[in-house]
Protein backbone atom coordinates (compact mmCIF):
# COMPACT_ATOMS: atom_id res chain seq x y z
CA UNK A 1 0.00 0.00 0.00
CA UNK A 2 2.84 2.61 0.37
CA UNK A 3 4.62 1.71 -2.32
CA UNK A 4 1.80 2.24 -4.96
CA UNK A 5 0.93 6.05 -2.60
CA UNK A 6 4.87 6.48 -3.16
CA UNK A 7 4.32 5.47 -7.11
CA UNK A 8 1.22 7.94 -7.11
CA UNK A 9 2.93 10.80 -5.40
CA UNK A 10 6.44 10.35 -8.30
CA UNK A 11 3.81 10.47 -11.25
CA UNK A 12 1.82 13.26 -9.45
CA UNK A 13 5.45 15.39 -8.86
CA UNK A 14 6.39 14.07 -13.28
CA UNK A 15 2.81 15.57 -14.01
CA UNK A 16 3.26 18.38 -12.81
CA UNK A 17 7.14 19.38 -13.93
CA UNK A 18 5.83 18.72 -17.34
CA UNK A 19 2.29 20.93 -16.58
CA UNK A 20 3.89 23.79 -14.70
CA UNK A 21 6.50 26.05 -16.16
CA UNK A 22 7.84 29.04 -15.12
CA UNK A 23 9.51 31.47 -17.43
CA UNK A 24 12.12 33.89 -16.59
CA UNK A 25 12.29 37.48 -17.36
CA UNK A 26 13.46 38.62 -20.63
CA UNK A 27 13.33 35.04 -21.97
CA UNK A 28 10.01 33.44 -23.98
CA UNK A 29 9.02 29.93 -24.45
CA UNK A 30 8.22 28.48 -28.02
CA UNK A 31 5.61 25.66 -27.02
CA UNK A 32 4.73 23.13 -29.57
CA UNK A 33 1.74 21.16 -29.45
CA UNK A 34 1.86 17.68 -30.95
CA UNK A 35 4.87 18.69 -32.86
CA UNK A 36 3.32 22.16 -34.58
CA UNK A 37 3.78 26.21 -33.23
CA UNK A 38 0.97 26.34 -30.35
CA UNK A 39 2.26 29.71 -28.23
CA UNK A 40 4.64 31.37 -27.45
CA UNK A 41 5.20 31.51 -23.36
CA UNK A 42 5.89 35.24 -21.80
CA UNK A 43 7.71 35.53 -18.14
CA UNK A 44 6.07 34.21 -15.27
CA UNK A 45 3.92 31.43 -15.10
CA UNK A 46 2.98 28.71 -17.68
CA UNK A 47 0.36 25.72 -17.66
CA UNK A 48 1.02 23.16 -20.86
CA UNK A 49 -0.62 19.85 -21.75
CA UNK A 50 1.88 17.17 -20.52
CA UNK A 51 2.69 14.18 -23.15
CA UNK A 52 1.19 16.83 -25.77
CA UNK A 53 3.05 20.51 -25.46
CA UNK A 54 6.25 20.55 -25.64
CA UNK A 55 8.97 23.59 -25.32
CA UNK A 56 10.87 23.25 -28.89
CA UNK A 57 12.87 26.98 -27.34
CA UNK A 58 14.10 29.01 -24.86
CA UNK A 59 14.81 32.20 -26.27
CA UNK A 60 16.55 35.26 -25.12
CA UNK A 61 15.26 38.91 -25.61
CA UNK A 62 18.16 40.73 -24.24
CA UNK A 63 20.93 42.37 -26.70
CA UNK A 64 23.22 39.76 -27.70
CA UNK A 65 26.63 40.42 -29.32
CA UNK A 66 28.38 37.85 -31.57
CA UNK A 67 31.67 38.46 -32.69
CA UNK A 68 32.81 37.93 -36.05
CA UNK A 69 35.66 35.98 -37.22
CA UNK A 70 38.63 38.37 -38.06
CA UNK A 71 38.07 38.33 -42.15
CA UNK A 72 41.12 38.54 -44.79
CA UNK A 73 39.87 41.46 -47.10
CA UNK A 74 41.46 42.69 -50.88
CA UNK A 75 41.27 46.30 -51.12
CA UNK A 76 40.86 48.10 -54.74
CA UNK A 77 44.93 48.94 -54.37
CA UNK A 78 45.39 45.02 -53.96
CA UNK A 79 46.35 45.16 -50.58
CA UNK A 80 44.95 42.50 -48.14
CA UNK A 81 43.75 43.27 -45.14
CA UNK A 82 42.09 42.00 -41.73
CA UNK A 83 39.47 43.38 -40.32
CA UNK A 84 37.83 42.31 -36.88
CA UNK A 85 34.17 43.42 -36.48
CA UNK A 86 31.22 42.51 -33.62
CA UNK A 87 27.52 42.60 -33.93
CA UNK A 88 24.74 43.83 -31.66
CA UNK A 89 21.53 41.93 -32.08
CA UNK A 90 18.13 41.84 -30.41
CA UNK A 91 15.68 38.72 -31.29
CA UNK A 92 12.07 40.91 -31.89
CA UNK A 93 9.96 37.64 -32.98
CA UNK A 94 11.09 34.49 -31.20
CA UNK A 95 9.11 32.22 -33.81
CA UNK A 96 10.73 33.57 -37.02
CA UNK A 97 14.18 33.25 -34.94
CA UNK A 98 12.99 29.72 -34.64
CA UNK A 99 11.84 28.57 -37.35
CA UNK A 100 13.49 30.63 -40.18
CA UNK A 101 16.44 29.52 -40.42
CA UNK A 102 18.46 26.98 -39.02
CA UNK A 103 20.71 28.44 -37.09
CA UNK A 104 20.39 32.55 -36.40
CA UNK A 105 23.99 32.89 -35.28
CA UNK A 106 25.85 31.65 -38.38
CA UNK A 107 22.66 33.03 -40.60
CA UNK A 108 23.70 36.89 -39.20
CA UNK A 109 27.79 35.35 -39.27
CA UNK A 110 27.84 34.43 -42.54
CA UNK A 111 25.93 37.65 -43.78
CA UNK A 112 28.21 39.77 -41.89
CA UNK A 113 31.24 37.98 -43.84
CA UNK A 114 30.12 38.79 -47.18
CA UNK A 115 29.06 42.15 -46.63
CA UNK A 116 32.26 43.03 -45.19
CA UNK A 117 33.74 41.85 -48.11
CA UNK A 118 31.19 43.27 -50.85
CA UNK A 119 32.01 47.09 -48.76
CA UNK A 120 35.56 46.90 -48.12
CA UNK A 121 36.76 45.33 -51.77
CA UNK A 122 35.33 48.39 -52.91
CA UNK A 123 37.64 50.77 -50.88
CA UNK A 124 41.09 51.45 -51.15
CA UNK A 125 43.50 51.21 -47.81
CA UNK A 126 43.33 54.60 -46.56
CA UNK A 127 39.57 55.26 -47.49
CA UNK A 128 39.05 52.03 -44.75
CA UNK A 129 40.97 53.57 -42.18
CA UNK A 130 38.72 56.99 -42.36
CA UNK A 131 35.85 55.64 -43.45
CA UNK A 132 35.10 53.67 -40.41
CA UNK A 133 31.77 55.30 -39.35
CA UNK A 134 30.23 54.72 -43.44
CA UNK A 135 31.65 51.25 -42.89
CA UNK A 136 29.73 50.19 -39.42
CA UNK A 137 26.59 51.98 -41.01
CA UNK A 138 26.30 50.37 -44.50
CA UNK A 139 27.09 46.71 -42.66
CA UNK A 140 24.29 47.58 -40.09
CA UNK A 141 21.77 48.65 -43.11
CA UNK A 142 22.48 45.44 -45.02
CA UNK A 143 22.20 42.81 -42.05
CA UNK A 144 19.31 44.94 -40.64
CA UNK A 145 17.73 44.05 -43.66
CA UNK A 146 18.28 41.05 -44.39
CA UNK A 147 17.57 39.49 -40.97
CA UNK A 148 14.01 41.10 -40.80
CA UNK A 149 12.59 38.13 -42.08
CA UNK A 150 14.47 35.90 -39.29
CA UNK A 151 12.70 37.67 -36.55
CA UNK A 152 15.52 39.99 -35.17
CA UNK A 153 16.55 43.95 -35.25
CA UNK A 154 20.66 44.70 -36.45
CA UNK A 155 21.21 47.41 -33.64
CA UNK A 156 24.62 48.00 -34.91
CA UNK A 157 28.09 46.83 -36.24
CA UNK A 158 31.01 47.64 -35.00
CA UNK A 159 34.43 47.48 -36.72
CA UNK A 160 37.32 46.62 -34.01
CA UNK A 161 40.70 46.75 -35.91
CA UNK A 162 41.86 46.69 -39.18
CA UNK A 163 45.18 45.20 -39.87
CA UNK A 164 47.41 45.66 -42.56
CA UNK A 165 50.16 43.43 -43.66
CA UNK A 166 53.53 44.21 -41.83
CA UNK A 167 55.13 45.84 -44.77
CA UNK A 168 52.39 48.51 -45.08
CA UNK A 169 52.12 49.15 -41.33
CA UNK A 170 56.66 50.12 -41.71
CA UNK A 171 55.24 52.01 -44.89
CA UNK A 172 52.27 53.35 -43.37
CA UNK A 173 54.15 54.59 -40.28
CA UNK A 174 57.13 56.32 -42.01
CA UNK A 175 54.51 58.27 -44.14
CA UNK A 176 52.98 59.13 -41.16
CA UNK A 177 56.52 60.30 -39.78
CA UNK A 178 57.19 62.37 -42.39
CA UNK A 179 53.65 64.27 -42.69
CA UNK A 180 54.12 65.14 -39.08
CA UNK A 181 57.84 66.34 -39.48
CA UNK A 182 55.99 68.21 -42.48
CA UNK A 183 53.51 69.79 -40.53
CA UNK A 184 55.82 70.96 -37.74
CA UNK A 185 58.29 72.19 -40.85
CA UNK A 186 54.87 74.41 -41.72
CA UNK A 187 53.75 75.61 -38.42
CA UNK A 188 57.55 77.22 -37.81
CA UNK A 189 57.57 78.73 -41.25
CA UNK A 190 54.37 80.05 -40.72
CA UNK A 191 55.31 81.53 -36.86
CA UNK A 192 58.13 82.75 -38.45
CA UNK A 193 55.89 84.32 -41.03
CA UNK A 194 53.40 85.68 -38.36
CA UNK A 195 56.51 86.90 -36.57
CA UNK A 196 58.26 89.01 -39.16
CA UNK A 197 54.73 90.22 -40.64
CA UNK A 198 53.88 91.92 -36.83
CA UNK A 199 57.21 93.16 -36.56
CA UNK A 200 56.86 94.66 -39.81
CA UNK A 201 53.61 96.49 -38.93
CA UNK A 202 54.85 97.35 -35.93
CA UNK A 203 57.68 99.58 -37.68
CA UNK A 204 55.31 100.80 -39.81
CA UNK A 205 52.68 102.04 -37.12
CA UNK A 206 55.50 103.63 -35.64
CA UNK A 207 56.57 105.27 -38.55
CA UNK A 208 53.60 106.88 -39.06
CA UNK A 209 53.11 108.18 -35.67
CA UNK A 210 56.53 109.64 -35.65
CA UNK A 211 55.29 110.98 -38.97
CA UNK A 212 51.83 112.17 -37.64
CA UNK A 213 54.23 113.65 -34.91
CA UNK A 214 56.43 115.67 -37.04
CA UNK A 215 53.46 116.94 -38.90
CA UNK A 216 51.90 117.90 -35.67
CA UNK A 217 54.43 119.92 -34.20
CA UNK A 218 55.59 121.57 -37.55
CA UNK A 219 51.84 122.98 -37.89
CA UNK A 220 52.12 123.73 -34.44
CA UNK A 221 55.10 125.70 -34.92
CA UNK A 222 54.07 127.08 -38.07
CA UNK A 223 50.17 128.25 -36.48
CA UNK A 224 52.59 129.63 -33.41
CA UNK A 225 54.81 131.53 -36.14
CA UNK A 226 51.92 132.74 -37.76
CA UNK A 227 50.33 134.04 -34.66
CA UNK A 228 53.13 135.91 -33.83
CA UNK A 229 53.48 137.73 -37.47
CA UNK A 230 50.10 138.52 -37.34
CA UNK A 231 50.35 140.22 -33.69
CA UNK A 232 53.42 142.04 -35.18
CA UNK A 233 51.35 142.91 -38.24
CA UNK A 234 48.60 144.78 -35.90
CA UNK A 235 51.06 146.40 -33.85
CA UNK A 236 52.66 148.14 -36.68
CA UNK A 237 49.71 148.45 -38.36
CA UNK A 238 48.03 150.19 -35.35
CA UNK A 239 51.19 152.64 -35.10
CA UNK A 240 50.81 153.16 -38.50
CA UNK A 241 47.43 154.24 -37.72
CA UNK A 242 48.63 156.65 -34.78
CA UNK A 243 50.73 158.19 -37.01
CA UNK A 244 48.83 158.51 -39.72
CA UNK A 245 46.15 160.09 -37.24
CA UNK A 246 48.16 162.51 -35.68
CA UNK A 247 49.56 163.79 -39.38
CA UNK A 248 46.11 164.12 -40.27
CA UNK A 249 45.10 166.22 -37.15
CA UNK A 250 47.80 168.54 -37.47
CA UNK A 251 47.17 169.20 -41.15
CA UNK A 252 51.00 169.14 -42.39
CA UNK A 253 51.69 170.25 -45.87
CA UNK A 254 52.85 169.11 -48.95
CA UNK A 255 56.68 169.83 -48.50
CA UNK A 256 56.77 168.74 -44.78
CA UNK A 257 55.21 165.38 -45.55
CA UNK A 258 57.73 164.75 -48.63
CA UNK A 259 60.58 165.80 -45.56
CA UNK A 260 59.61 163.50 -43.20
CA UNK A 261 59.19 160.82 -45.83
CA UNK A 262 62.84 161.13 -46.60
CA UNK A 263 63.65 160.98 -42.75
CA UNK A 264 61.97 157.53 -43.03
CA UNK A 265 63.57 156.33 -45.78
CA UNK A 266 66.79 157.67 -44.52
CA UNK A 267 65.94 154.72 -41.20
CA UNK A 268 65.17 152.29 -43.40
CA UNK A 269 68.45 152.70 -45.60
CA UNK A 270 70.80 152.45 -42.81
CA UNK A 271 70.50 148.43 -42.85
CA UNK A 272 73.75 146.89 -44.44
CA UNK A 273 71.15 144.79 -47.05
CA UNK A 274 68.96 147.86 -47.40
CA UNK A 275 68.84 148.62 -51.03
CA UNK A 276 66.29 151.62 -51.09
CA UNK A 277 65.03 152.30 -55.15
CA UNK A 278 63.37 155.84 -54.92
CA UNK A 279 60.91 156.49 -57.61
CA UNK A 280 60.87 159.01 -60.51
CA UNK A 281 57.89 161.50 -58.83
CA UNK A 282 60.00 161.52 -55.31
CA UNK A 283 62.71 163.52 -57.60
CA UNK A 284 60.27 166.68 -57.40
CA UNK A 285 60.34 166.51 -53.76
CA UNK A 286 64.23 166.18 -53.84
CA UNK A 287 65.05 168.90 -56.15
CA UNK A 288 62.71 171.51 -53.97
CA UNK A 289 65.17 170.38 -50.92
CA UNK A 290 67.42 171.26 -52.74
CA UNK A 291 66.24 175.11 -53.92
CA UNK A 292 65.62 175.60 -50.14
CA UNK A 293 68.77 174.30 -48.96
CA UNK A 294 70.56 177.01 -51.25
CA UNK A 295 68.54 179.37 -50.49
CA UNK A 296 69.20 179.25 -46.86
CA UNK A 297 72.63 179.22 -47.97
CA UNK A 298 72.79 182.39 -49.32
CA UNK A 299 70.45 183.48 -46.44
CA UNK A 300 73.17 182.80 -44.04
CA UNK A 301 76.05 184.79 -46.34
CA UNK A 302 73.90 187.96 -46.19
CA UNK A 303 73.47 188.27 -42.77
Amino acid sequence: MLGIFFVLFVIIVFVAYKTIKIVRQSEVYIIERLGRFHKVADAGLTIIVPFIDTVRSVVSLKQQTMDIPPQSVITTDNVTITIDTVVFYKITDPAKAVYEIQSLKKGIEYLAITTIRDIVGKMELDETFSSRDIINTKLRTVLDEATDVWGCKIDRVEIKDITPPADIRDTMEKQMNAERNKRALILQAEGERQSAITLAEGRKEAAILDAEADKESRMRRASGEAAAIKEVAEAKAKEIQMVYDAIKKSDPDEKLVQLKSLEALQEVAKGEANKVFIPFEATSALSSLGAIKEVLKEDKKNK
